[in-house]
């Protein structure tokens, strides 16, 4: 390779260098941005300027150093078309005139050189251009991979938020009922079960009003850091409150739930300190095991509501597993709850009436209203189905003052048709005999129907009669004022005091079916002597009082004499008649 050419400068073409640095700063000073001062401009085009004049005295001349100044000045930020401009004007202008130089070799040279000093510096500025284009594509694409991951991760926090309880960092409802569903849906579901364990604290709410929400907090992170460690691997998810679900996942059998369910009631019941307190806590688990075939998620979980709710009536710190059994009979409950309002506008409920005999003369005494329910799809239902379901929803008193105008009403047919009618006996609910208007309600009756009042007896059980001082005692007074008879029903499976007899206005004691059926046993069976003895002291007891007594539950001869010998007053049960419509009382009469 050939080496640089030879150069020599003349000494006196200095000040000249000088002078045309100075105007070529000048010329190029402001058309890019130069991260430097004027004076360092003009120190590097001085430089630049000794260069060119170099280059024009280069024997031989060399076209190299003109593309190298070129990118020279692309390097120095003289990067732009009007800069390049300015350059080759400036240069073209003045450089051989302010250096003296003239000739047609040396503007040969100079037109070649400042052709060399453009496409030198247009190759470094596309250079440039790409260098500076792929820095731009690089962080573009490392901008891009860096958003994106802190989008991904951005996302992951985002998405572990909305499925995880805040407190305690357990999956939450959304997070739980997506894997419940999942579990549903993958694969075939033909030998595949399922297992939920629903898990309620028992006595949380005291924890709360008494030692303080944030105490509360704290072991509601215990109970889930508890159950995390104790039920293995299985999702543990917090619904809420202090509700909490354990998903347990491919079941081979029932046993697999309920070893998981125990193993939860073990944990939750270890001691917790929370500040410097011991609290012990239970759990009441409600568990569903079954095939995936054939139910839903829904399903799985309102069963394990239900069975939830069977284990905190059943006493709590336990588990109840589902029975569908229960459930259907739960649900007809519901059922009959729900539509016995309308069933009593539609007119459903009817009256049987069962007869009350004397003992000593066979005479028809009086009747008992009973209340029947022709529901259009079960049929005629009787008042174990239904009376319970009134007593819980408060229908009672509705239903009770229907019956009692019903029964009131038939009690005045009865004496328009005869005159040895029977008197009519309806039971009242605690609900009735406690509420302020039964007073204003029978009165109102009775004078609908003018029904004289010693023909409508009231029967009330002991439980209604326990408390003396409350409102049911001088409502039950008042109602005997008027005429009205009290009786006691099912006496003996009670609390059986004897004491208020003889301050409560009471007439006659109805002596329950269990105390009568011994009779039916041989007159020498020491049970049925011990039940027999019982009777006769009752007896003896309520006619020292001046009460009459009916014996219930009376199904034989047998029993209706035994009961006759002792001085029972009255009976009734299917010896006598079974419960009938009231066109049976009509044939009698």
């Amino acid at each position: 390779m050939m080496g640089e050419p030879h150069v020599t400068v003349p000494v006196a073409y200095g000040p000249g260098l000088a002078v045309f640095a100075r105007a070529w700063a000048k010329a190029v000073a402001g058309t890019s941005y130069m991260p430097v001062t004027q004076a360092e401009l003009e120190s590097f085009l001085d430089g630049l300027t000794l260069r060119l004049v170099e280059a024009l005295y280069a024997e031989p001349f060399s076209l190299r150093r003109g593309y190298q100044i070129g990118a020279d000045l692309v390097a120095a930020h003289i990067a732009s078309a009007e800069g390049l401009g300015r350059t080759i004007e400036v240069i073209d202008l003045r450089l051989l005139r302010d250096l003296g130089l003239s000739g047609d070799d040396m503007r040969d040279r100079m037109g070649r050189l400042l052709g060399t000093v453009a496409i030198g510096y247009a190759r470094a500025l596309r250079d440039r251009t790409l260098d500076e284009q792929e820095s731009i594509r690089r962080a573009a694409m490392v901008a891009r991979e860096q958003a994106e991951q802190a989008l991904r991760e951005s996302e992951a926090r985002f998405r572990h938020q909305a499925t995880h309880d805040p407190l305690t960092d357990l999956p939450n409802r959304t997070l739980f009922t997506e894997r419940l569903g999942a579990a549903f849906t993958r694969g075939s579901s033909a030998d595949r079960r399922i297992g939920v364990c629903f898990l309620d604290l028992d006595g949380f709410k005291m924890i709360n009003d008494t030692l303080g929400h944030h105490v509360g907090d704290m072991l509601l992170v215990a109970v889930a850091d508890k159950l995390r460690r104790g039920v293995g691997g299985h999702l543990v998810a917090r619904m809420g409150g202090d509700e909490f679900v354990i998903l347990v996942e491919d079941t081979t059998c029932t046993d697999d739930a309920l070893k998981v369910a125990d193993a939860a009631l073990a944990a939750i019941g270890e001691p917790t300190t929370v500040e410097g307190q011991d609290l012990r806590v239970s759990a009441s688990i409600g568990i569903v095991e079954r095939p995936v075939e054939g139910t839903t998620p829904s399903d799985v979980m309102r069963a394990a509501d239900i069975t939830l709710h069977w284990a905190k009536t059943a006493g709590k710190g336990r588990w109840a597993l589902f029975d569908s059994e229960r459930n259907e009979r739960e649900l007809t409950r519901y059922a009959l709850s729900s539509a016995m309002p309308d069933a009593l506008d539609r007119g459903e409920f009817c009256l049987d009436y069962q007869p009350l005999v004397s003992l000593s003369d066979g005479s028809l005494l009086g009747v008992e209203a009973l209340v029947r329910w022709r529901h259009p799809k079960l049929g005629v239902l009787r008042p174990d189905r239904f009376i319970g379901l009134a007593e819980e929803t408060g229908m009672i008193v509705r239903l009770g003052g229907w019956v009692l105008a019903e029964a009131c009403r038939q009690a005045r047919r009865w004496i328009d048709l005869s005159p040895q009618a029977p008197f009519v006996s309806v039971n009242l609910a605690v609900r009735q005999v406690r509420g302020p208007g039964l007073v204003d309600e029978v009165t109102t009756i009775l004078e609908r129907y003018s029904l004289p009042p010693d023909r409508l007896q009231l029967e009330i059980t002991e439980s209604a009669m326990m408390n003396s001082a409350d409102e049911s005692v001088h409502n039950l007074r008042s109602l005997a004022d008027l005429g009205v008879r009290i009786a006691i029903d099912d006496f003996g499976t009670g609390y059986s005091n004897l004491a208020y007899l003889r301050s409560l206005p009471v007439c006659e004691l109805k002596v329950a079916g269990s105390f009568v059926e011994g009779l039916r046993a041989p007159a020498a069976d020491p049970a049925s002597i011990t039940d027999e003895r019982i009777l006769a002291t009752l007896v003896s007891l309520a006619h020292t009082l001046d009460l009459t007594v009916t014996a219930e539950g009376v199904e034989t001869a047998a029993q209706a004499d035994r009961l006759r010998a002792i001085g029972c007053d009255a009976a009734q049960g299917w010896h006598f008649g079974q419960p009938n419509p009231a066109s049976h009382v009509d044939a009698l009469l």
